[in-house]
Formats: structure tokens, sequence, C-alpha cells
């Protein structure tokens, strides 16, 4: 049995609606709550789920909760949160969000919360799609998927575990850190990757959109990211600018080395090159 009795979810899109199908799922006889800004995102969840209480107005979505989820672009937390947090809160409630920046989120969330009944934890599931909304939503999204916590010093440990058990019971493989180093972790295999993506995309395509007549399932492969909502992908950017800058001088360094190596028609450092990078790759686990 969960001790959650009522879980609202802020931001029915990919992520939210996700959320809302895996609960109905896995845990059966909660209460969900889904909060969406636009009254027409309010009739689609009232449409997909008709069992869940969905509503535009933050205080009634909040009110009687146990969790809270936010799952907004990380740029629009904050005002999210001040709403909440000016509500009527249940004794008991824990707020987190899904976003793929803890630094910043933490650091503004936690004062949001901190005089209130609430609380802050930060979390960040590791699943998603360059496909947006609650149409492309499932229930099996977070199956196996690593979520990566932040717990603060001032997490209490009643919170930190019921909060690690929900994930848990969603199918997830939670791991813990702080929110500095996961913001460093994820600019490499995420913020990084997805960068790259577009990198590819506009010197690919930019000057030619002919050249996709020939393409095939490497160059798609290699750039579905870079379909991913661009507010969103901005807001990540920015609020993760100074790890996602350091990633990108690497990145850099080693794009240097290739064209001196093509410059210079060195072969052999090439095939090392090229060798190293498949050893590396080799290393990640088998899906």
């Amino acid at each position: 049995m969960s001790s959650e009795r009522s879980i609202a979810i802020f931001s029915p899109g990919l992520l939210g609606g996700s959320l809302v199908k895996t609960i109905l799922q896995r845990m059966p006889g909660i209460e969900v709550r889904v909060w969406a800004r636009r009254e027409e995102a309010v009739e689609e969840v009232r449409h997909e789920f008709p069992s869940v209480i969905t509503s535009s107005s933050v205080e009634d979505i909040i009110r009687g909760a146990s969790l809270a989820i936010l799952c907004m672009p990380v740029q629009h937390m904050q005002v999210v949160a001040r709403q909440m947090a000016a509500s009527d809160l249940a004794d008991d409630l824990i707020v987190t969000d899904v976003g793929s920046v803890k630094g910043s989120v933490v650091a503004e969330l936690e004062p949001v919360f901190a005089g209130t009944k609430a609380r802050f934890i930060g979390s960040h599931p590791m699943a998603g799609s360059q496909r947006t909304g609650l149409a492309h939503a499932r229930g099996d999204l977070f199956h196996q998927s690593a979520c990566l916590m932040t717990p603060s010093e001032n997490t209490r440990r009643e919170d930190h575990d019921r909060l690690r058990a929900f994930w848990i019971k969603l199918g997830c493989r939670v791991r813990e850190m702080t929110p500095l180093a996961h913001d460093r972790t994820v600019a490499r295999i995420s913020h990084l990757p997805h960068a790259m993506a577009v990198l590819t995309t506009l010197a690919a395509l930019q000057d030619d959109t002919g050249v996709l007549d020939s393409s095939a399932g490497g160059f798609r492969d290699t750039t579905r990211i870079a379909g991913g909502d661009p507010d969103m992908w901005a807001g990540i950017f920015l609020h993760n600018r100074d790890e996602v800058m350091a990633a990108l001088q690497d990145a850099s360094v080693r794009m240097t080395e290739l064209l001196e190596m093509l410059q210079s028609m060195d072969e052999v450092a090439l095939r090392r090159f090229l060798a190293q990078a498949r050893a590396l790759r080799d290393l990640l686990p088998a899906v």
C-alpha cells in the first residue's frame, strides 16, 4: 500500500500525463488531481481521464494533496510553486518535480515552501521523448528508468523515504546525489547529446534540406532528440548554463582534434580516436 492518499500533477504534458497513467495503473484507489493552465487542456484531461479531478485553479488542485509534482518547464516552476505555497496545504504535503535541472530548481523552490506546511525535494526521472503533449503520454514511460533524487540538508528522513517509495512504486530505479552533482552528470549524458543533435541538424540541413532525400537511419537516430520542445530545452540550457557550457567546451576540444587529424591525414591517430569512442560507447549497459 502507498502512503499517499491524493496526488496532484501540475501540467499534463508528456511527463505529467504519463505520471497520471502510471499512477492509475500501479496505485489504484489513490485520488489523482491534475492542474492545467489552459481550459482547453483541462477539457483534454477530463476526456482522457474521466476519474481524475481536473481544474485550472492551483488552489483547488493542491487542496488536500499529500504529494504534488511539478511537470512544467523548469523556468515556469517558481510561479506555480508560489501559488501553491499561498494555498491551504495539507500537513503532510511533499512537493517534488520532474525537471532536468536541479541546482537552480532546489535553490528557488525550497525557500518558497520553507514557511509552509509543505516540504520540497527535487526529483528527475530520466524518462521522456522528443514528442510532447498529453497525446503522447505512456503508462510505461517510467518502467526501469533511473530517477535521480536530490535531497538536501533540510530534507526530513520520513519525507525522503516516502518520495523514494513513490518513485519505486512507479517502476523507477532510484539514485541520489546533490543538486550540483546532478547538474554536472546530466549535462554530460542528456544536455550535451541534445545540443549535439541540434548542431548536427543545423549543420546538415540549414543550407540544403534536399539532402534528406538521401538520408538513412543513422541520421534519423542521431538527430531524433533535436525534435524536443524548444521552450523546455531553452529553459534547461539556461538554468544549467555553466555545466552545459563546460560540456560543450570539451566537445569543442574533441572536434578540434578530429579536424586536425583530417587536415594532417593522420590515419593512425584517427583510428585510435574512433576506437576509443567505440570502447567507451560499449560501456553503456544493454537495455
